[in-house]
């Protein structure tokens, strides 16, 4: 969905800096990365805080591996034979089971915000890439108007605070990773950054 040019321009950068991290994760998570989209995160900078080096990380070792390399990476990892190393989803994490009850809040509070499943995906609403493209389009306002902070935080504290930090975790020093270890390190980082940000509001 295209952005409106005059809601992004009312969205301070700080905000779109967060968006955009959250569908570069969104992305890598979804689907391996194809040659053009190695190319273009290799050309990532960072600077010296954990998530610049994270990125920084990401980008180097993207322009040493091929997208045949990263597509094998991403099926050991998350689809294998029967099941890959790991399962990117907020109910498995949560109850240690697929498809329970976290799932069916999550789909409760995308219907309240107007959020709806896309027909050509397959996987439960509760994938951690799915829920990064949910909060970049809270932040931007692709389901209405951007939320406020506090909203933002209250589907950030039920949906992605509880797990997300944990599965990133496993993701950095999972068997399989290489480039999904940096990725994992980029997604640890930023979830650690969230929690904070918003934990602030409550001061």
């Amino acid at each position: 969905m295209a952005l409106d040019p005059a809601v992004t321009a009312e969205i301070i950068e700080e905000d779109l800096l967060r968006a955009h991290v959250y569908r570069l994760l969104a992305k890598l998570l979804r689907a391996s990365p194809d040659k053009d989209t190695l190319h273009s995160i290799s050309q990532l900078n960072g600077d010296d805080s954990e998530l610049g080096q994270a990125l920084a990380t990401l980008a180097k070792v993207a322009g040493k591996v091929t997208a045949e390399q990263t597509a094998e990476e991403y099926q050991n990892l998350f689809i294998g034979v029967g099941r890959g190393e790991l399962l990117p989803y907020g109910s498995y994490y949560l109850t240690g089971f697929l498809n329970e009850k976290p799932l069916a809040k999550l789909r409760k509070d995308m219907a309240a915000i107007g959020i709806e499943r896309r027909d050509a995906v397959c996987e439960p609403e509760d994938h951690i890439a799915a829920l990064c493209e949910m909060m970049a389009g809270l932040i931007t306002g692709e389901y209405g108007e951007p939320l406020a902070l506090a909203e933002q935080k209250r589907f950030y504290g039920t949906h992605v605070e509880p797990w997300a930090a944990h599965f990133f975790t496993d993701l950095e020093g999972a068997r399989s990773s290489k480039l999904y270890g940096a990725i994992g390190s980029i997604g640890k980082a930023f979830m650690d950054i969230e929690t904070s940000a918003f934990r602030m509001l409550e001061q």
